[in-house]
């Protein structure tokens, strides 16, 4: 299972930094899923993630205060705002942009919501 985990741990790790540079696939959930596998199945990849330069301080924040730094809220809004004028430059149907309206904007209001990290 530890190996099993550690795997399921890098694909993770993957997921994340892909969501990065990538609009509405999430980058902290799955690090901190990561962090929840590396803990049950390396010390060693446990440690690398929560001491990473990048990675760390996003888990630190988030398992601390229920965090989101500053600069993670703009770029996520950023990537938002791009992900929804795309559908519009394309000529998304109607309901398919209200959807869109409606799930954005929860997702905004639950991102400006928390604190900052």
């Amino acid at each position: 299972m530890r190996f099993l985990y550690a795997f399921l741990g890098l694909i993770c790790v993957g997921l994340a930094v892909i969501g990065i540079v990538l609009p509405l696939l999430p980058t902290v959930p799955f690090l901190l899923l990561a962090a929840l596998l590396f803990a049950n199945s390396s010390e060693r990849l446990h440690d690398w993630i929560i001491g990473h330069s990048l990675f760390g301080p996003m888990i630190d924040d988030w398992r601390s205060h229920g965090a989101i730094r500053p600069g993670a809220k703009k770029a996520a809004t950023l990537s938002i705002a791009a992900v929804f004028g795309l559908s519009l430059a394309f000529g998304a149907p109607g309901y398919v942009l209200g959807i869109q309206a409606v799930v954005l904007s929860c997702v905004l209001i639950f991102i400006w919501t928390r604190p900052n990290g």
